[in-house]
């Protein structure tokens, strides 16, 4: 399986399923609470710091008809069987499913995230070695997302805002030199 096209959900308020409660399903729900989706959790065992932060906690195993209702779904489970469970069950009915380190069940892949202010840099192994993604990930966060390209995508920002408002498209300025200066000026 070939995964190859990066894209940016706006999960606020979507509803998400996630099978699976231990700590790998720990780091996927706290990141998917904050990007201010809806988390449903279900396992048998749930720690108890994933239950202080999920919207729904149900203590059993995963059941037919369980990703009704749901847009998105991730498996953190060590069950290859109950993965391709949830994935045949999430691919019939049409929803994107992840299955940690389990690619044959994936119809997505999550990529390690770097995020400073509103910046944000995704890098991803196409599943091939996400150790690798997350250490390129740490040296992007720490190396290449400064305070200074923090400042300069305010500045950009603001830029962007004040042509839409004078009833200007930014699809037509040249943005390498504004980039250029709002970087020198940060």
């Amino acid at each position: 399986m070939t995964f190859s096209y990066p894209v940016f959900l706006d999960l606020h308020d979507v509803p998400v399923l996630l099978v699976g409660g231990g700590g790998v399903a720990m780091r996927k729900v706290a990141a998917l609470v904050a990007a201010g989706a809806r988390v449903t959790v279900i396992a048998p065992e749930v720690r108890s710091e994933l239950a202080e932060v999920a919207a729904v906690v149900e203590r059993r195993p995963f059941a037919e008809g369980d990703c009704a209702g749901f847009r998105l779904v991730l498996t953190a489970t060590d069950d290859a069987a109950v993965n391709a469970r949830v994935h045949d069950e999430a691919t019939a009915a049409g929803i994107w499913v992840n299955s940690a380190d389990d690619p044959a069940n994936c119809t997505f892949i999550l990529p390690a995230v770097a995020r400073r202010g509103p910046v944000m840099a995704a890098v991803s192994t196409g599943g091939a070695s996400p150790a690798l993604a997350g250490h390129l990930r740490s040296v992007i966060a720490d190396s290449v997302l400064t305070e200074q390209v923090q400042r300069a995508a305010h500045d950009l920002a603001r830029q962007r805002a004040e042509i839409h408002a004078a009833g200007g498209s930014t699809e037509d300025v040249e943005w390498g030199d504004r980039l250029r200066a709002a970087l020198e000026l940060s």
